[in-house]
């Protein structure tokens, strides 16, 4: 449900880290920097600048932790961004043990660590945890704070020189690398563009109806198709060199079409005359397109998902199209899962996501064959929202938000439970069908493994397969998941071709995060290597016999949270006791005392029982309508983002984002005032 999901790469971390790492080494190999975000444990928008984020040491390190390891270590980007949210009870730009510890010392990170925006809470705290560069600037406000700490012998001057000279590295290194006459082909990036977007999209559903036949005339509805949905809402936007949607692209291609709106972009409402009109284009032509998905009003920065439904007009268009005409291909557009009670309805389904400037133009490729499908989703779609594990906790308390599955994250709760879901994990079609065999698996050295397995295109088609590589455990005193995904790769086949495709298994193949090591241990015992399609589609197995690389005692919960060891098909549910007995220590507080005094880090939303935080949050909104105005996406998708970030926002942020707008110390002062010390906050105002 998180807002941004769209712009996440996975729910597995070995998919997420090998992913980044690919894509910042492509980045900057040529010149280029990459801020790699959110770090750390950042995964929703509501309070997502001051919750605390709850989660055990095991669960950070094997989940959340460890595709930021793998893109680091990998592909080293020039800055790794700080996230506003909380671990452990420490802002994240405060977080030594994170930034430092982890990062720096632990995976050898030369690069930056710089703030999102507006997320440093003490200048000097982070420079000392290892956060080089905050953003955007103070005008002088925390430089201040630095120059006072260094004289008061609070920082040292060596720690701060260290900071100045990663910034003024990252500052000559970029330099170096401007190339102001660059020229490029734009309609060659668009063409790329349209690639790459063929290559990620998913066929989930196909009856026999895909590809289309280039000379039979469609019937094409929903205004998707027209103006396609093809980014995220938020700071991810960005401009592009021109958007192609499919009406534009089947005219381009001279295939004939019948187009009907369906429904309204602006509106979950479902207009009957839209409807009907749809309903009688359907039942002109043999085959219907529609285009559906999720609007910028239901997923975007600075609020998140309530449900994981389409708008309401878009499920009743599928329902009563279905009614005249049952030959229906959905196309997706969309930065998430969905539910779909529809499925029944299509027979055809193509997961297109967010398809960037040339996804109209994929769609058509994709459609009619010219593109044969082969994209896998990276995501495990659930058929309800009660399916997942994250249910009964997500988005938590008004000061934190307790991870209580665990380790369950995605297909491996999903697995662990036995439950049914809509797509598994790594699941995807294609237009022809593959064949795997001869799976082979030779020992480098140690933990070190080359593993081979033959795959042949049976069909009539060229095409190409993303083959996964899971590795089951043994059995144990921890609990753990069935299986994890621990390699994957991509390979192009023509008609009746064979290649063979390799894997890579090393130590952390087999290896669990001990906390009493602390480290990753390898238990010894018989490991099974699985080859499969997706998460639910194992295709080939091999046993490994491994042996421990460490004597260290495995924590063992079987009687202090028996939950996590056998989970059932049902809701998930794990008691407070159990979560404790895993997260090792007392759970932070998870609601604000009403007593308590207003801080620099209180929100902005909370402070409207006073007069002075109500005319604030007041004097914010109203220039909503002007940011609105200048931005160049829908305007109620712009409004929700902007109210809930500034409800959201702490008090010392404001400051900050106001730049040189505001009073030197008017955080401070603001803050006085808040509490009832009218005088003092003006006199701190005014002061220079």
């Amino acid at each position: 449900l998180c807002g941004r999901n769209f712009e996440y790469i996975s729910e597995d971390p070995c998919h997420t880290g090998n992913m980044a790492a690919a894509l910042i080494n492509g980045v900057q190999s040529k010149g280029i920097g990459t801020s790699l975000k959110h770090y750390a444990m950042n995964n929703q928008e509501e309070r997502r600048m001051t919750i605390d984020a709850v989660v055990d040491e095991r669960t950070q390190r094997e989940i959340y932790l460890a595709g930021f390891e793998t893109a680091v270590k990998k592909a080293q980007p020039w800055t790794v961004m700080c996230s506003y949210n909380k671990v452990d009870g420490t802002y994240l730009s405060d977080n030594r043990r994170i930034l430092t510890d982890i990062l720096k010392e632990e995976w050898g990170h030369t690069g930056l660590v710089v703030t999102d925006w507006g997320a440093c809470n003490d200048r000097v705290e982070g420079i000392k945890a290892g956060l080089e560069l905050e953003m955007p600037s103070s005008q002088g406000k925390n430089d201040e704070k630095i120059v006072n700490a260094i004289n008061e012998g609070s920082l040292s001057i060596g720690v701060l020189d260290k900071a100045v000279a990663g910034i003024l590295e990252l500052i000559l290194k970029s330099q170096d690398n401007r190339h102001p006459e660059f020229k490029y082909n734009r309609d060659e990036h668009h063409k790329l563009a349209r690639k790459i977007a063929g290559q990620s999209a998913i066929l989930l559903k196909n009856d026999n109806i895909l590809p289309l036949d280039k000379n039979k005339k469609i019937t094409v509805i929903g205004e998707f198709a027209k103006k396609p949905r093809y980014q995220g809402a938020g700071s991810s936007r960005i401009n592009p060199l021109r958007t192609e949607g499919i009406c534009e692209a089947l005219d381009e291609a001279g295939l004939e079409y019948e187009y009907s709106a369906g429904y309204n972009v602006k509106s979950d409402k479902a207009y009957t005359d839209l409807i009907l009109e749809a309903k009688k284009a359907a039942g002109n032509n043999e085959k219907v397109v529609i285009v559906a998905g999720l609007t910028d009003n239901y997923e975007s920065e600075g609020f998140d998902r309530a449900h994981l439904s389409i708008p309401g007009s878009h499920i009743e268009l599928i329902e009563e199209v279905a009614l005249v005409n049952p030959n229906i291909i959905v196309i997706l557009m969309n930065g998430a899962p969905v539910e779909m009670p529809w499925l029944d309805d299509a027979k055809g389904v193509l997961e297109c996501y967010l398809g960037g400037q040339a996804g109209g133009g994929a769609v058509v490729d994709l459609l009619y064959g010219d593109v044969n499908p082969s994209g896998k989703i990276a995501e495990t779609f659930p058929v309800k929202l009660e399916d997942t594990p994250a249910y009964n906790y997500f988005p938590g308390f008004k000061k934190s938000v307790e991870y209580r599955e665990s380790i369950y994250v995605g297909y491996r709760y999903y697995d662990k439970a036995r439950k049914d879901v809509l797509f598994p994990f790594g699941y995807g079609l294609s237009y022809t069908s593959f064949e795997y065999s001869d799976i082979n698996i030779v020992c480098k050295g140690g933990y070190d493994y080359k593993v081979s397995i033959l795959v042949k295109n049976e069909g009539a088609v060229a095409g190409a397969e993303v083959v996964q590589l899971y590795v089951k455990s043994p059995g144990s005193t921890i609990y753990k998941a069935v299986k994890e995904l621990k390699d994957f790769g991509k390979v192009h086949l023509e008609p009746g071709e064979s290649k063979k495709v390799y894997f890579k298994l090393n130590d952390r193949s087999f290896a669990f995060y001990n906390i009493n090591i602390p480290g990753w241990h390898i238990e010894k015992g018989n490991y099974m290597v699985q080859i499969g399609a997706s998460s639910r589609d194992i295709r080939l197995e091999y046993i490994l016999s491994v042996e421990s690389n460490t004597k260290a005692v495995v924590p063992d919960y079987n009687e202090s949270a028996p939950g996590y060891y056998s989970l059932i098909d049902g809701i998930f549910k794990i008691e407070e006791e159990q979560f404790k007995a895993v997260y090792g220590k007392e759970l932070p507080e998870r609601e604000n005392k009403s007593s308590a005094p207003i801080t620099v880090n209180s929100m902005l939303g909370e402070t409207t029982h006073k007069f002075a935080g109500r005319m604030m949050l007041g004097v914010m909104k109203r220039q909503i309508d002007k940011m609105i105005g200048e931005a160049d996406y829908d305007a109620e998708s712009g409004r929700l983002m902007i109210e809930a970030m500034l409800n959201e926002m702490p008090i010392r942020a404001i400051g900050i984002l106001g730049g040189d707008r505001m009073p030197k110390y008017f955080t401070e002062g603001f803050v006085s005032i808040l509490n009832g010390k009218f005088l003092k906050g003006i006199g701190m105002m005014l002061k220079k």
